[in-house]
């Protein structure tokens, strides 16, 4: 099992302050009417991105959901253009008509955010099937949640990739809820990464508010595709700290405060930063000055996206095709 160095150490943890920040940020322009439409936050599940993506090269292929931020920015997504495809505007990576539930970058591998639920599995499937194809060591990672698992297009790729062994991690990202609904209450299984032994691949359990957990999980996984044995099923139990949509967190009906306090005791960060602290890799002051760069950053990028153009009514039909 491949053990994470101090400086893979450090650099997860920089990418989970990024993803929170972003997040948190975004849900308060969207609250004050700044970004449009609706934004699914990542925060409370920044573990599970930024330990899979630490073994990822920038060819690696990675398709997403609606709650696709923090993925992107896992696999090096750029504060500017985020923002301004949040925004609207054309400088974003999908020149503002993606928005936030299609956000995607080609070149970094990042196959788009999905707005359908259970979109990511077949097209994450066919990337695999290409690498294999072209007989490259690109691997193909498709991050779900538990209710897409419930979709007949995760089985049809799950399974499909499974027979012909391609380079595919298939990760759940089980939050306990599929939009509103608990999991006990749209499946009967307890851990989805049982359902990998139907496929017969390979399905793993892992604590997905451990960065560290979730780490060397994912790197046999990786290891596993890039070599030619095929994929495997990787399900991180995770939580998420907001709604299904926005930044409310207590108060909701579908769940209690209390079990959203109980999480919030285990807060991914806090946790690894306290394991980070204990083992002399961080310090409070480096971890203040990680945060300090993160919000300059962050800030620089709303100015960029502010000041960005809307794109124009003659630019509707450009970048998009038809059969």
């Amino acid at each position: 099992m491949k053990k994470p160095s101090n400086k893979d150490l450090v650099s997860i943890y920089e990418t989970m302050i990024r993803i929170r920040r972003f997040e948190e940020v975004s849900g308060k322009l969207m609250e004050d009417g700044k970004i449009p439409g609706a934004l699914h936050l990542y925060v409370g599940q920044e573990a599970v991105a930024s330990g899979v993506m630490a073994h990822l090269n920038d060819d690696d292929q990675i398709t997403s959901t609606h709650r696709g931020h923090g993925h992107l920015i896992a696999k090096g997504g750029a504060f500017d253009r985020m923002f301004a495809e949040l925004y609207g505007r054309s400088t974003g990576y999908c020149k503002g008509k993606g928005g936030s539930m299609h956000i995607c970058n080609m070149e970094l591998g990042m196959l788009g955010a999905n707005g359908i639920v259970g979109g990511g599995p077949p097209i994450a499937m066919g990337a695999a099937f290409s690498n294999r194809f072209r007989k490259t060591k690109q691997v193909a990672v498709c991050f779900f949640g538990d209710g897409a698992s419930n979709e007949g297009s995760f089985h049809e790729a799950a399974n499909m990739a499974a027979l012909y062994k391609l380079p595919a991690v298939f990760v759940c990202e089980n939050n306990g809820y599929g939009e509103y609904t608990p999991q006990a209450n749209h499946q009967a299984v307890v851990d989805v990464a049982d359902r990998a032994a139907g496929y017969g691949m390979p399905g793993v359990v892992v604590d997905g508010m451990d960065a560290v957990a979730v780490y060397e999980a994912a790197g046999e996984a990786v290891d596993r595709a890039r070599s030619g044995e095929g994929p495997s099923l990787l399900e991180c139990k995770t939580y998420r700290f907001f709604d299904h949509v926005g930044v409310r967190g207590m108060g909701l009906s579908y769940r209690t405060d209390e079990e959203l306090e109980r999480w919030q005791q285990r807060d991914p960060i806090d946790l690894f930063l306290a394991q980070l602290k204990d083992l002399g890799v961080l310090t409070d002051r480096k971890a203040a000055n990680i945060e300090k760069k993160v919000m300059q950053e962050i800030n620089e990028a709303i100015e960029f996206a502010e000041n960005s153009p809307i794109p124009t009514p003659e630019e509707l039909l450009d970048d998009v095709y038809s059969v």
